[in-house]
């Protein structure tokens, strides 16, 4: 059976690849959306579009040559908890810009010596934490889980188009990707080739989660557990298949290092990689000699993160996930809660950014 460490290290390896490629390439989804409210610059998000794209149609294929199962993964549920994806996705998007970045942006900030992530990510964690058990928690299941829909299968969205339409089930997969895979292209490409920068991040971050799904899902996937006799994914915190995500994962760090005397407590396939992506932005910026100690310019700009990271923190965990757990990982199993999300995370990050031209220009 493959051991619990060569899971979590290939995890770390994996994230360590993140950080060192997404700083290199300057990939980030907040960084993207600015670019097109300040400047009209879609480059950036050429990038993260091309992401998508590559996940997609590998992760699809892997589905189809049976190497991984995509109903094992906690995006794809009958029930689709569309208040919670919308009502998560637009405080994680909200908080994007207060807090200088997505979770990602963050970790790979606090790599280059940006001590204002290290506030962040402290804060987006315990957040986090209190969405998952603690009282942001009671709110969420209480007030917006409960509005949901029952689907009549998976809600990815082959699995729908079989159901709704009784089509067989490979032909419903493909129609589902063209659907989804055609207008991103189109999006990416229609202006020519992106460049090398755009093609290598765009299409790295992609190949980093289908590297993260054949881990967990496939390397990691136990038919039978000997200590429980039931199906198993090693060292995934959900129980299910998993692949890169940002919210979860930091709350579970803070647990790791508070309880670390708890024998029950291990490490875990997200928390490693988020591990790895601070070690490969700072193996980055002391290689390219970026590394610098920043922090906060005064009051105004801490209150600002703070407020930023508990939005994340929360929205992040309610809608399942964040830019690149729901943006990436989630839209490549075709969720359409992940869809859901990844709008309702742009349209709050653009609003927010415009309410910040607007109120500067007001005190101007």
């Amino acid at each position: 059976m493959t051991s619990t460490t060569l899971i979590t290290t290939l995890a770390f390896g994996l994230g360590l690849t993140f950080g060192a490629l997404t700083t290199a390439t300057r990939f980030c989804t907040m960084g993207a959306v600015a670019d097109i409210v300040s400047m009209n610059d879609w480059s950036r998000m050429r990038m993260w579009a091309l992401a998508i794209l590559v996940a997609m149609l590998g992760t699809q294929a892997m589905s189809a040559a049976g190497l991984i199962d995509l109903s094992k993964t906690f995006y794809t549920s009958t029930n689709l908890r569309w208040a919670s994806h919308i009502v998560g996705g637009l405080m994680f998007g909200i908080g994007m810009p207060l807090a200088s970045g997505c979770g990602a942006r963050v970790l790979t900030r606090l790599g280059g010596g940006n001590l204002k992530s290290l506030v962040v990510l402290v804060f987006f964690g315990l957040s986090a934490y209190m969405a998952l058990r603690g009282i942001f928690g009671v709110w969420r299941s209480t007030w917006l889980d409960p509005m949901s829909i029952n689907l009549p299968a998976t809600q990815d969205l082959g699995a729908l188009a079989a159901a709704l339409w009784g089509m067989t089930s490979n032909a419903a997969v493909a129609l589902a990707s063209l659907v989804v895979s055609l207008p991103l292209a189109v999006f990416i490409f229609r202006r020519g080739y992106p460049g090398h920068g755009v093609t290598l991040g765009g299409a790295g971050v992609g190949l980093c989660v289908l590297a993260g799904w054949w881990i967990s899902g496939h390397l990691g996937y136990v038919a039978e557990h000997p200590d429980t006799l039931q199906e198993a994914f090693i060292a995934t915190d959900s129980g299910r298949m998993e692949s890169l995500s940002f919210a979860a994962p930091v709350a579970y760090s803070l647990e790791l290092l508070m309880l670390w005397s708890d024998a029950s407590r291990t490490l875990s396939f997200g928390v490693a990689a988020a591990l790895g992506v601070i070690t490969g932005a700072a193996l980055h910026a002391l290689a390219t000699k970026q590394f610098r100690l920043e922090s906060f310019a005064g009051h105004e700009d801490l209150a600002r993160h703070l407020i930023g990271a508990m939005l994340m923190g929360a929205g992040g965990v309610t809608a399942l996930g964040c830019t690149i757990g729901q943006g990436v990982s989630g839209v490549s199993t075709l969720a359409l809660g992940s869809i859901i999300t990844l709008a309702a995370i742009l349209l709050g990050c653009a609003l927010m950014m415009k309410f910040d031209e607007w109120r500067l220009m007001r005190e101007a």
